[in-house]
């Protein structure tokens, strides 16, 4: 018996790729013509890279480049191999991308029609000694899923393209916040693996809150293996191993590693982690885990249906986002940039990624770093959006698919919930399926059974939601905010963002509200001259219905329209900010009847106006800032409840909260005069929350659009309330003075306020799209003092509209 040895057909590997265009659409000089490529990667980012194609995501070249997804590519590779006295020899190729024939030395090894899973070929009889010529032709992608469609019938879906005949991700085919950029090509690793006797497939090490781990071991073995196999587990100091016959499909290892040390969500606990190694004579695999339980409670209540999920029997108040693809061409995301962008989510205060069903089952290195930060995983399967045939060839694909997704991602400590679909259970409801469905099945067969069963019997261990949002039985509305999980896009689509408080939800998975991407992210894409929001450049990065007319409307009385680009700028940022706190604030002033809230969206995959609370440049924007407020640990906030206003104090930590309250009504006038003030002492115990209600002296005005409540907790908590929106309330124009102070790292930009100063904002990218700056969204009283600090760039001689803005400048 030989080892198990591994060829790699990588770039990295030595090999040399080329892609070419087969047919379709493509302009002169192109068609046949090998351009080089690199693998894994796709074939927009090959024929960029050869100077053949510009930025997609510059001006309006997007469109240009529709022609790429309605186009046949052909990727080819020549090498060299030698034999190694092994019997078997397989083809492995992690991801193809996605309707694909493959073809070793003019002989067609396998099909594939699914992004989403991994694919295993045995060429053992076609492999040859010496030079071999390894092709993989894939079909145009927005051409394969019209033409499934033209054989299987039309399926309901939102967007152009009929993504839902395919197992493609997605947002692949363009979605209201990204780019139509159907791509093609080898998105994963691809290699030889040459193996006797027995060797590993798949590992699902299970470990639970008492120290036991249960590894479950698939193992394959070639037709004549004759030797029994010794599987062994190593774990936290432990060895067990058990000696199996050939033939064996699956081998059970329990290891209980003695005095375990349990994995917590940041927040709650450390993040321990335990190397697992899982061995054979000739063959191993290496992972990590963390112990730990994780429930969902949706058992009903006096309120409705509750979504309580608990760690280790802890309660856990989710403050987390929706996490779309980090970037439109996912093969040039890694580990660095993933890191880059949880830590976003982690500086915010937040506990949890949804990994939304329009995207992909992310790499590894994703919840690797989840597992590192704390990041509880909330994952979707991956339907977004639309019904989906339960027939064939589609439902094989979808067994396959989410049984490799399961066995691959259950070791993770971070993993939190499987869903089953985005939206789709809420759009057979209300969207007006039915009458093209004609009774078809339309999924719920995959959300009900078939995807319930997978958990059950691969990962018992994580929780399952049939859908999001979800009631929790089928014969309530599944957006009901009184049971399960809801989405609220009433807000936004239609109306003022003060109907946040009209609800009263148990658990929020969707919410959010649009806003631009910083202003040096804007502009490296949009030229339009001048600069308009309605420009034609500007729309092309603007992919929400009707968009910036919802932005327009959205400002409602809250904020005056804008006088020009600056001004759209910064009032919309603002706004959106604002709309988003304003709806978590209430939500957790709820507590405990609500239990969460996963804000739309952390990321973005392009230059984009959206929902996201980071650009696609990885600046982060203003809501950024106020969700890292209102995610605090700790948050005060000012509520209405009937005719009186109250603090609401929200503790999620594991130590009492006390301190004194100081609520004062103040002057927005020069003076800043104080007109009234009282004092409490704030007292909550550990994750919980109280009310507090304020005095008639101080919660009651005469002069509604000159006062305003400051609430200052001595441990330095914060909250402000005001009793008029900003177009009436009577802000000074020139509030405050600033000092720039050069540092090692950049500069520093003390403001000082000589009069209310409201959501002082400074954005350094508009002098160096490298700069950035550590705070956001400051209000100061007149006397008080705030310093920014900006690293990666110079110090500017001065600073003044539009790169230091407040909302005093918006109103005078």
């Amino acid at each position: 018996m030989t080892s198990l040895k591994t060829f790699d057909l990588t770039t990295d590997g030595g090999a040399a790729w080329t892609v070419r265009a087969v047919d379709g659409p493509v302009p002169d000089g192109l068609i046949d013509r090998p351009v080089a490529a690199t693998v894994p990667g796709e074939v927009h980012t090959d024929l960029l890279a050869a100077g053949e194609i510009p930025d997609p995501f510059d001006g309006d070249n997007e469109s240009k480049l529709h022609w790429i997804g309605r186009t046949r590519w052909s990727y080819r590779t020549t090498f060299s191999w030698t034999a190694d006295g092994n019997d078997r020899q397989e083809l492995v190729a992690e991801g193809l991308d996605t309707v694909a024939t493959v073809t070793l030395n003019g002989q067609e090894v396998g099909r594939t029609a699914n992004q989403h899973r991994s694919y295993r070929f045995d060429v053992t009889s076609v492999l040859v000694a010496g030079d071999n010529e390894l092709v993989v032709d894939f079909e145009g992608p927005v051409v394969a899923a019209e033409a499934e469609r033209a054989k299987v019938g039309s399926w309901p879906h939102t967007n152009l393209h009929p993504y839902n005949e395919l197992r493609k991700m997605a947002s692949n085919f363009g979605w209201d916040w990204g780019p139509d950029v159907a791509t093609a090509g080898i998105w994963q690793p691809i290699r030889i693996e040459s193996w006797s006797g027995v060797r590993i497939d798949t590992v699902r090490p299970l470990a639970g809150a008492d120290g036991v781990l249960n590894t479950f071991v698939s193992l394959a073995w070639t037709d004549t293996a004759s030797e029994y196999a010794t599987v062994t587990v190593e774990v936290g100091g432990t060895t067990q191993s058990t000696r199996v016959k050939p033939g064996t499909d699956t081998a059970v290892i329990t290891n209980t590693v003695p005095e375990v040390n349990l994995w917590w969500p940041r927040g709650h606990g450390e993040q321990p982690l335990y190397d697992v190694v899982v061995s054979l004579p000739d063959d191993s695999w290496t992972g990590r885990v963390g112990f730990r339980d994780i429930t969902v409670n949706v058992a009903p209540d006096n309120d409705g249906t509750p979504f309580v999920l608990s760690v280790n029997g802890k309660p856990i108040y989710v403050r987390g986002a929706n996490w779309i693809p980090d970037d439109a061409f996912v093969t040039r995301l890694n580990a660095e940039t993933y890191r880059t962008s949880i830590q976003d989510a982690v500086d915010a205060g937040m506990n949890l990624l949804r990994v939304w069903g329009g995207g992909i089952y992310e790499s590894e290195a994703f919840y690797d770093v989840c597992d590192e930060l704390g990041i509880l995983v909330w994952q979707d399967f991956l339907f977004a959006c639309a019904a989906y045939s339960e027939e064939e060839p589609l439902r094989s694909e979808v067994e396959a698919e989410a049984r490799q997704a399961v066995t691959r991602l259950s070791k993770h400590a971070s993993l939190a919930v499987w869903n089953g679909n985005n939206e789709n259970i809420w759009g057979y409801v209300e969207w007006s399926w039915r009458v093209p469905l004609a009774g078809r099945p339309w999924g719920a067969g995959y959300y009900l059974d078939l995807l319930p069963k997978i958990v059950a019997e691969l990962d018992p261990r994580t929780p399952y939601s049939a859908g999001s949002p979800y009631s929790f039985d089928q014969f309530i509305h599944p957006n009901d905010e009184r049971h399960g999980t809801m989405h609220i896009w009433d807000v936004w689509n239609q109306v003022d963002y003060t109907t946040y408080r009209k609800y009263k939800p148990r658990f929020v998975s969707e919410f959010g509200f649009q806003g631009p991407p910083a202003w040096s992210t804007l502009t490296s894409v949009v030229h339009d001259a001048p600069l308009d929001p309605y420009g034609s450049q500007m729309l092309v990065h603007q992919k929400a219905f009707e968009g910036n007319l919802k932005l327009q409307r959205g400002l409602g009385e809250h904020l005056p329209v804008w006088k020009d680009i600056d001004d759209w700028h910064w009032t919309t940022q603002l706004n959106q900010a604002r709309a988003v706190a304003y709806g978590i604030e209430h939500f957790r002033s709820l507590f405990p009847l609500n239990t969460g809230a996963v804000v739309w969206q952390l990321n973005d995959n392009w230059p984009v106006v959206s929902w996201a609370a980071v650009d696609g440049h990885g600046i982060r924007k203003p809501l950024w800032f106020a969700l890292k407020r209102v995610y605090a640990d700790r948050l005060l906030t000012v509520q209405p409840r009937e005719d009186k206003l109250v603090v609401a104090a929200h503790n999620d930590t594991d130590n009492a909260w006390t301190t004194e309250v100081t609520v004062t009504r103040r002057s927005t006038a020069r003076d800043g005069e104080v007109l009234a003030r009282e004092t409490f002492t704030l007292e909550v115990p550990a994750r919980s929350a109280s009310i507090s209600e304020l005095s008639q002296s101080v919660a009651v005005t005469s002069n509604p659009t000159s006062e305003y409540l400051e609430v200052r907790g001595a441990d330095g908590s914060t909250a402000h309330w005001y009793f008029a929106e900003d177009t009436t309330l009577a802000l000074v124009a020139d509030a405050y003075s600033t000092i720039i102070t050069k540092t090692d790292g950049g500069y520093d930009v003390t403001v000082t306020a000589t009069a209310l100063a409201k959501d002082l904002a400074l954005f350094p990218d508009r002098l160096d799209p490298a700069a950035r700056v550590d705070s956001c969204l400051i209000t100061l009283s007149a006397g008080e003092t705030h310093t920014f600090k900006v690293t990666g760039a110079l110090a500017p001689p001065e600073v003044g509209v539009p790169v230091l803005r407040s909302a005093n400048d918006l109103v005078n």
